[in-house]
């Protein structure tokens, strides 16, 4: 076969994707997976609003099936700046906000209106496909290689010594894997840095902040979220937020997202998208507007979906700590946002039925064959090969089958030398 354009021969598929193709190649063959590796929802556990489905089927019904305008309907976008204005205490006017289907067209057009190639792009590891989109756009990766001691988030330290010269900096609060936050003083602290960096710049290019919060509505416990022109109002002419349905409403098929930012910024990347073609289907914008206005609806179904998800989250990271006092080589980062958890499963080096783990990618396969239990290793997320930590998503977990799953969990650890 001839060789196709340098991108397309650079591209690097999904290693989720790859994984998951391997968990439905089990399946099929009779076992018995518990697959919790996809950030999605399982709509016989979590369906989507019922206001929100009426108003899509009254959409459809009166006839809303045509083209949408390029940056999305109007009522939509008024109700997303109420929205926003609502829940996170930020302005924006109608011509600053850009409708699309889903997140992903957003975070695309974002690079390619800021990104040249060559340019640099700091984003911390592990992160949900910032590496990719990097790639997609000849940037030049600035990882920032985050611990567990800090919650697998950025600090201000981590972040300080690559800004000069860099275009965009990638923050995602609430983190996709790592169901964990951005304090106040940290994201205040980041944003002091950004302000200062672009003083800095006069009248050259701008230090932008993609603003990824998909999930900043499921926060659990004394966990808050913060958004960053809250915060620091000078931040909103360099800050673009990306959000949507898809997480806060278990809307991930619908797609409806939203983004905005300074208005110049959010033109461009309706004029690119405008040539994708990568707009949410009329009907669903419609009934996302009125949904959005309904603020009883709203809070009913944010109150009842998080509550799943927390008490979720929180049987996994009692069980995983109910193993670790066992003695076992497991643990957990306790439960702050998303719909995921951080494991690990540092049990490299030991023997399973007389067979070595010898590396971590063995250890993912004991995982899946011993306990039929399907993870995302962090380094799927860009993190070393060799890291022991894992994405746990429960958007799919049913509650009884954790007993299952732990009683197995415990058998196979029990059997490790």
């Amino acid at each position: 076969m001839s060789k196709l354009s340098n991108l397309a021969e650079s591209l690097v598929g999904s290693e989720i994707v790859k994984l998951g193709n391997e968990i439905n190649n089990r399946i099929r063959n009779g076992e018995r997976i518990y697959n919790y590796t996809i950030g999605d929802f399982n709509p016989a556990i979590f369906p989507i609003p019922e206001a929100l489905q009426a108003q899509i089927i009254k959409a459809y019904h009166e006839g809303y099936t045509n083209y949408p305008p390029a940056d999305g309907v109007l009522p939509l976008r008024e109700a997303v700046g109420r929205f926003v204005q609502k829940y996170e205490g930020v302005s924006y006017a109608n011509d600053e906000i850009q409708i699309s289907s889903g997140g992903r067209p957003l975070i695309y057009s974002l690079f390619k209106t800021l990104v040249n190639p060559g340019d640099k792009v700091i984003y911390a590891v592990p992160s949900w496909n910032n590496n990719h989109y990097t790639t997609l756009n000849g940037g030049i990766a600035c990882e920032i290689q985050t611990t567990a001691e800090n919650n697998f988030m950025p600090t201000v330290e981590e972040i300080k010594p690559h800004l000069q010269d860099a275009v965009l900096l990638c923050l995602c609060t609430p983190q996709n894997p790592t169901g964990t936050t951005l304090s106040k003083e940290t994201l205040e602290q980041i944003c002091d840095l950004v302000l200062e960096e672009n003083k800095r710049r006069g009248e050259g290019r701008k230090l932008y902040v993609l603003f990824d919060q998909m999930y900043f509505t499921l926060t659990y416990g004394d966990t808050q979220h913060f958004h960053p022109v809250a915060l620091r109002p000078e931040m909103k002419e360099y800050t673009v937020s990306v959000d949507g349905i898809s997480k806060s409403f278990a809307a991930t098929g619908v797609r409806v997202g939203w983004g905005f930012g300074p208005a110049k910024v959010i033109a461009k990347m309706k004029a690119l998208m405008s040539h994708m073609g990568a707009w949410a289907p009329m009907a669903e914008q419609i009934a996302t507007a009125a949904f959005l206005d309904d603020e009883t609806a709203v809070a009913d179904y944010l109150t009842d979906l998080k509550g799943k998800l927390e008490q979720r989250l929180w049987r996994i990271y009692d069980g995983i700590e109910a193993l670790r006092a066992k003695g076992y080589a497991v643990e957990a980062i306790a439960p702050q946002a998303a719909i995921y958890l951080t494991l690990k499963f540092d049990l490299k080096g030991k023997s399973f039925q007389g067979q070595l783990l010898e590396n971590q990618a063995d250890v993912t396969q004991f995982l899946l064959g011993n306990v039929g239990l399907a993870l995302v290793p962090f380094n799927c997320f860009g993190a070393d090969a060799q890291s022991p930590w894992y994405r746990i998503s429960v958007g799919t977990c049913k509650l009884e089958d954790l007993d299952i799953i732990f009683n197995n969990l415990e058998q196979a650890l029990a059997q490790l030398q």
